[in-house]
């Protein structure tokens, strides 16, 4: 499946383990944009797969981020749910230009976000 690179902004608008929701969704979802603090972002459906909590408002350590409604952690990259928990949310590409962060979304989506 090909991907359409979608422009979110600047790198330095998202802080050392913060996060951005992003004003369109994927199928009808909301995507956040994670920076952790070694410098690595990460993008995902911004809903736990527990009780879709949102993940952009939940606290980023290492390479997971824990669910501010009720303390599930995800992997960023991976989208899952850290045992004993299970479930996961969906990952997306993301990559670095000029500074700027890039959101891969499947092409027959991107027409629609």
């Amino acid at each position: 499946m090909s991907v359409i690179w979608r422009n979110v902004g600047p790198l330095a608008g998202i802080p050392l383990r913060g996060a951005r929701r992003l004003c369109f969704g994927h199928r009808s979802q909301p995507i956040a944009v994670f920076r952790t603090g070694a410098d690595q972002i990460f993008a995902l459906i911004d809903e736990c797969p527990h009780k879709k909590g949102p993940l952009s408002e939940g606290l980023i350590s290492g390479e997971t981020v824990t669910c501010p409604l009720h303390n599930w952690t995800i992997d960023l990259g991976t989208g899952l749910a850290q045992a004993p928990d299970i479930g996961a949310t969906q990952p997306l590409p993301v990559r670095i230009e000029n500074g700027d962060i890039l959101v891969g979304l499947p092409e027959a989506q991107s027409a629609a976000a």
